[in-house]
């Protein structure tokens, strides 16, 4: 009898925990449909709003106040400019950090400070990095509104996320690896360059791209350094003035001709696409890693 009882419960139990299971199985998928639906309608009420307005002549005009006129030149080309500058310095001093602090910094105090201190920075507003970049670079070095400038804001921003992502991939790399090179003889920058970093490569790509994405839609850093928004002229350099595709599309959308909505989505078209082949360029580098190691 106290058998019986005993496995009554246990069915009990187990229906139970089923049931539970089941139902957050229910809201998850809740949730997923969600957030699928907001963006099918987004991207849905974005490309009818831009259809008509995409063509050969937005890609060559630069701003007008005529919306008929109005093209993306100067905003496509400016922000293109940027990532010449944010993406080296960022993926250098970024990955250079992670592996300071993974493989030859001493596990103390002072290593916790700086670490719990980077990760503290990726939680920052992006204005305060743009108040940061406009007391530095645009006043103390004199460097204005310029694609450098603004480049090395924009490093700032996402050098903390990139150095986390680093870390991270850095630590995934199995000791063996390590420990099968130092058994052959290898010096440790030899064993970081030829094992650990190929590795690693994949961790490293995804959370890079993810850091890069993010600089190249940015708005609040640039719109503290000053950048115009209404430009009709390309850089030459990386010392002249530009403006970013995000600019861009904020200007158009505070316009008050209804036209101008249709240019903007238009304008938002084109960043997606820039973002959708930065991104697969990185799947693409990470896919062909992962198949060698």
């Amino acid at each position: 009898m106290e058998k019986l009882i005993d496995k009554q419960r246990v069915v009990q139990h187990m229906n139970g925990r089923l049931l539970r299971n089941n139902v957050l199985k229910f809201l998850f998928f809740l949730a997923t449909l969600f957030g699928l639906i907001v963006l099918v309608v987004l991207l849905y009420r974005i490309f009818t709003q831009a259809i008509g307005w995409l063509n050969m002549d937005f890609l060559n005009n630069f701003p007008s106040r005529r919306p008929e006129n109005a093209g993306i030149k100067a905003g496509l080309v400016g922000s293109l400019w940027l990532m010449v500058i944010v993406a080296p310095v960022s993926l250098i001093l970024g990955v250079g950090t992670a592996i300071y602090l993974e493989e030859y910094a001493k596990k103390n105090r002072f290593t916790d400070f700086i670490q719990t201190n980077i990760s503290n920075l990726a939680g920052v507003p992006s204005i305060v990095f743009g108040l940061l970049g406009l007391t530095l670079f645009v006043r103390e070095l004199n460097l204005g509104r310029s694609i450098l400038a603004a480049g090395l804001t924009m490093s700032l921003l996402v050098l903390p996320v990139i150095v986390v992502a680093a870390q991270e991939a850095l630590r995934a790399v199995p000791n063996q690896l390590r420990e099968a090179s130092y058994g052959m003889g290898a010096t440790k920058w030899q064993t970081i360059y030829r094992i650990v970093l190929p590795a690693a490569i994949p961790g490293i790509l995804t959370g890079s791209i993810l850091a890069l994405s993010r600089a190249i839609g940015e708005t609040a850093p640039l719109v503290v350094l000053g950048i115009p928004t209404f430009l009709a002229y390309l850089p030459r350099g990386i010392l002249d003035t530009f403006t970013v595709m995000p600019m861009q599309i904020y200007n158009w959308t505070s316009r008050p001709q209804a036209d101008f909505q249709h240019v903007a989505a238009a304008g938002i078209v084109v960043l997606l696409v820039v973002l959708i082949f930065m991104n697969s360029i990185a799947i693409f580098i990470r896919n062909k890693f992962q198949k060698r190691y």
